[in-house]
């Protein structure tokens, strides 16, 4: 969505005062930064201000410009692009764990015979309540609009300043629509376009995620589809409470994202690379490291982020950094590896060829793009100007064997990539052999549309709705075998809902493979892989994506599980539980619905219906306590909780009550 002439401001927002609470749940800070030649990257309006530590406002202002030593110079007037990084935050928030309350066994990542060295890991209880939903983050997205003006008549022949919106959310669909608006806007009304913006801002509701909303900014609307909550990473205390993501069913509507940058344009950045997409996959699956480098930083945002929603919708653990630059303090981490040293899963998008020396022990390097289309800011994708992977003259990747083909593949290959020092080619340098085979009806239905750009950008709509389908497809198939670790039993007819639920199946990796092995994974990945089918899924469970992705479904699962029991509770008969237990059933009953009242009224502040749920608890306490004999009444009442539960049904209750309860009550207190 570009800002076109007809788009204006209302005037009742020109002195409108911004609620910065509000913005908060969208926006951290807008920020201005001007490239200037005797001080570097200055940081010349920041606002809110003060919200950026000093360390993080340097890291800022070095994402926020194109690398110096890119690999192609262009002299036009004006040039525009947009893009995107992700930093680590210096102030790191406390966040709710994520954890499950079931035991899991941990595949050792140093031994494969893990008998003797398993992990037993233990998390917090689900059982209360939803998680508030907080803004906190270990890590900062910034949403960057340049514009690099030449001129002659300039020091250094130019100028560039960055536009840039900072936030906890990686929600592309809905900063870079905005970006086209807000950056054109500054460099027509300077500084007061920040002010104007953020009023807009701060007036959007709360983001609900996995859900489409409408986002009004002046007389336009942004109507955007959030990714789910499934996905987000870790670390935003933001996760589903819902069961409609434990089912491995595949979705009918793609509209709806399954997972982060739903928006990019896979296709078109991959063009060139499409028989290298399964492979891609799996490296994305099992959580390897991969340095992504691409001419310009909107063509290698675009690159890592349609990687990262290959794998959906798996949650992606794996640290990304859609723009890298060697001023970043991860670099030095990274540079200072000793020889021999695993690098840490990461995906980093580069566009500077010094990375090529400098992190050459890379086990996995892609190159992507086009340095042609260096800064066109197009309607689809991070940089846009067309297709991203796509070279004048350039056909569909579905290369067949031949001589000529052959001696090229060699010849990159022994040339390695330090050979993009001198041209630059679409290729991945990696020596992981794949399970998975490339499914070449899928790409038979790809269309190649031919040179008109508007007839390529929507044959790129289709082509993405093709590929994102098939890998979504992929990805829930593989993780269907795990399907039965996260199902929530509801209670049976023969038991009491107020008992407490069995815990979840205990997960043993060694066990699971076994059993996956005896059975196999499925016809869907049967025909898709190789018969060493089991090392991928043994990989992925020593991968760094398993273990987070594992313990954020059995949270969910185990929120599912409350879920059930509780509305169970809540229509139980109670009269008719009574006529079928034993004395002593009876009295472990009112001890169950005392601790679920309790719970109730401890933690159920965050279900709309706890009221009416604590109602029903005091009347079933109150008819279990009413069937038993006195002297067991007189015992229980001992307990002040027990004894402050039932006067409080007195009043509430329209079941036969004791007529001598308040005398036990005031016995039971003379007997101390």
């Amino acid at each position: 969505m570009s800002r076109s002439p007809s788009f204006s401001l209302r005037s009742e927002f020109a002195a409108s005062e911004v609620d910065e609470i509000s913005l908060k749940q969208w926006v951290v800070a807008f920020c201005i930064i001007r490239f200037d030649l005797e001080q570097g990257q200055l940081i010349e309006e920041c606002y809110p201000p003060g919200c950026l530590t000093q360390n993080e406002e340097l890291e800022v202002s070095f994402n926020s410009f194109p690398d110096s030593v890119s690999q192609h110079h262009n002299r036009s007037s004006i040039h525009d692009c947009i893009f995107f990084f992700r930093i680590r935050r210096h102030r790191i928030p406390q966040v709710s764990s994520m954890s499950s309350s079931s035991e899991i066994v941990e595949v050792d990542n140093n031994n494969n015979n893990n008998n003797n060295n398993n992990k037993k890991l233990t998390g917090t209880d689900g059982q209360k309540g939803k998680n508030p939903i907080t803004y906190n983050s270990r890590f900062l997205y910034g949403f960057v609009f340049n514009r690099q003006r030449h001129d002659e008549r300039l020091k250094r022949g130019g100028e560039q300043k960055s536009v840039v919106i900072l936030s906890h959310c990686p929600y592309t669909s809905v900063f870079r629509p905005l970006l086209q608006i807000m950056g054109p806007l500054y460099f027509d009304i300077g500084s007061k376009a920040l002010n104007y913006i953020a009023a807009y801002v701060s007036k959007w509701p709360t983001p609900v995620p996995g859900q489409q909303v409408e986002l009004p900014i002046g007389n336009a609307s942004l109507k955007v589809n959030l990714p789910p909550s499934h996905s987000l990473p870790s670390d935003s205390g933001i996760f589903e409470d819902s069961a409609s993501s434990l089912a491995p069913l595949l979705p009918s509507n793609l509209s709806i994202p399954q997972g982060l940058f739903h928006d990019s344009d896979l296709f078109g950045t991959f063009r060139g690379l499409l028989m290298q997409l399964w492979k891609l996959w799996e490296l994305l699956l099992v959580g390897e490291p991969i340095l992504i480098i691409a001419p310009t930083p909107p063509q290698c945002c675009e690159a890592v982020s349609g990687l990262v929603s290959l794998v959906a919708p798996l949650l992606f653990s794996v640290d990304f950094r859609p723009y890298f630059t060697i001023h970043d303090p991860e670099f030095a981490k990274l540079n200072s590896l000793q020889e021999g040293a695993s690098f840490p899963p990461m995906i980093l998008g580069v566009t500077n060829l010094f990375f090529l020396k400098a992190l050459r022990r890379m086990p996995h390097i892609i190159s992507v793009g086009n340095p042609t289309n260096r800064f066109a800011i197009g309607s689809k994708g991070l940089g846009g100007g067309g297709i991203p992977g796509q070279q004048e003259g350039q056909q569909l990747s579905l290369r067949k064997f031949s001589p000529a083909n052959f001696l090229n593949a060699v010849k990159m290959r022994r040339d390695g990539p330090l050979c993009l020092m001198t041209e630059h080619k679409e290729a991945v340098w990696t020596n992981y052999g794949a399970v998975t085979k490339p499914d070449t009806s899928i790409l038979n239905r790809l269309i190649d549309a031919g040179m008109s750009p508007r007839v390529e950008e929507s044959m790129s709509v289709v082509n993405n709705d093709i590929l994102r389908r098939h890998f979504l497809e992929l990805t829930t198939n593989f993780l269907a075998p795990f399907g039965p670790y996260f199902r929530a039993n509801t209670p049976s007819e023969a038991s009491s809902p107020f008992a407490d639920p069995p815990p979840l199946p205990t997960f043993n990796a060694e066990e699971f493979l076994i059993s996956l092995s005896a059975r196999g994974p499925g016809k869907f990945l049967l025909k898709r892989m190789r018969s060493n089918w089991l090392d991928l899924y043994r990989k992925f469970l020593r991968g760094y994506n398993f273990l987070p992705w594992f313990r954020r479904k059995r949270a969910v699962a185990e929120q599912e599980q409350y879920k059930l029991w509780r509305q169970a509770r809540v229509k139980t008969d109670i009269q008719q539980l009574i006529g079928r237990l034993s004395e002593l059933e009876i009295v472990d009953s009112f001890n169950a619905i005392q601790r679920h009242l309790l719970g109730e009224l401890q933690y159920g502040r965050a279900n709309e219906d706890t009221e009416a749920v604590c109602m029903k608890l005091k009347k079933d306490l109150q008819a279990v306590f009413n069937v038993l004999p006195k002297d067991m009444q007189q015992l229980l009442i001992m307990k002040p909780e027990s004894a402050s539960l039932l006067e409080g049904s007195n009043e509430c209750s329209d079941l036969p009550q004791s007529n001598n309860l308040t005398d036990i009550v005031v016995s039971a207190t003379s007997l101390r």
